[in-house]
């Protein structure tokens, strides 16, 4: 299975073999140029290999990101006609910790004083100061998890700061894997955003389409 993704500030691309070994694990830096570097890595990963499905991160987290990684994946998949999986980044954080006994709590950091937080199959966004108050045991995750864990601790909550501050890639294909296991279909390989893209239409409104 390949699976791919940009959700964050580095992009994957890794390969997992039916007895779940990774022999392919890429990356490159989540930035302008995206576009053109993330081809690239997919072009160097399944050299010569045959791919039975593409599992894609769907998000929350980078715009520019998930519609480049979402749009390669879709493109990939069906010009080989194999199958597109979507998987959300708190399901991809999950499957790295198979054997955690208590709920993962995944914190992104959307802009300063702003994370995601993906909880229980939701998604929402909160300002630091009015993260919620666990009521039991959680683990917690993603590249604002010191922050979180710290305000969470301090209010009393049981919480185990995890290791997991990016998202590796083959997550991706092992949260794909557990739906398929749990008799789940699939998630649209859609991009899943908690705020609104920021992009604004200009005063002016657009230009009308060439004659």
């Amino acid at each position: 299975m390949l699976a791919i993704d940009a959700a964050g500030a580095r992009a994957g691309i890794a390969l997992l073999e039916d007895d779940l070994s990774v022999p392919v694990k890429l990356f490159a830096p989540g930035r302008p140029g995206l576009i053109e570097t993330l081809p690239l890595l997919l072009q160097q990963a399944v050299a010569g290999r045959a791919i039975s499905a593409v599992a894609v991160s769907i998000g929350p987290g980078s715009f520019t990101g998930l519609r480049t990684a979402i749009a390669l994946a879709q493109g990939y998949a069906a010009a080989s006609g194999v199958p597109l999986l979507g998987v959300r980044v708190d399901e991809a954080f999950a499957a790295g910790f198979p054997q955690l006994h208590r709920p993962l709590w995944v914190a992104i950091r959307a802009r300063k004083n702003r994370v995601f937080l993906m909880r229980d199959g939701q998604a929402e966004a909160f300002a630091d100061a009015d993260l919620p108050r666990v009521r039991g045991p959680v683990a917690v995750a993603g590249d604002a998890a010191n922050e979180m864990a710290s305000i969470l601790a301090a209010a009393g909550g049981d919480v185990l700061l995890t290791n997991a501050r990016r998202l590796e890639p083959h997550w991706v294909a092992l949260a794909a894997l557990a739906r398929q296991a749990a008799g789940l279909a699939p998630h649209p390989a859609q991009p899943l955003y908690v705020d609104p893209p920021e992009a604004k239409l200009p005063a002016a409104g657009l230009r009308p389409p060439p004659q």
